[in-house]
């Protein structure tokens, strides 16, 4: 019977799960916007890590991946203190945009019945003009 899960997505669990934890602590630390890690990809060598993160304020999220990135190297020795891994991976990390998409499609979709019933009730009107 094969393995479910491999040993990379188990890692990647566990680096979301502690990385999670250490961003937060660091991005009050350095008055960063909020962010948090959302998902994590690690290579099959696990020597990059791809981190995931989204913003609370996406309109300030450059400024959170400019922090972020340039506190790349203290997060990374923070998590190898964290974790029991021989080699911690290299982070990269990346916008997730999702969250913010799915707000836009939810607010779009909100607005749809206004938009629908409008469209019926100036049927309607058209509808007893032409009679």
């Amino acid at each position: 019977m094969p393995k479910t899960f491999h040993r990379t997505d188990r890692v990647s669990a566990q680096i979301r799960r502690d990385l999670g934890t250490i961003v937060h602590a660091a991005v009050r630390e350095h008055g960063l916007p909020s962010v948090s890690v959302s998902d994590v990809e690690v290579t099959r060598d696990m020597a990059h890590a791809k981190v995931f993160v989204t913003a609370l304020m996406p309109e300030r999220s450059a400024e959170a991946m400019a922090g972020l990135k340039e506190l790349a190297g203290e997060l990374r020795t923070a998590l190898a203190r964290a974790m029991k891994l021989r080699h911690v991976p290299e982070l990269h990390f990346h916008y997730d945009d999702s969250v913010d998409r799915g707000e836009r499609i939810d607010n779009l979709l909100r607005d749809l019945p206004d938009t629908v019933a409008a469209e019926k009730r100036r049927q309607a009107d058209d509808d007893e003009a032409s009679e």
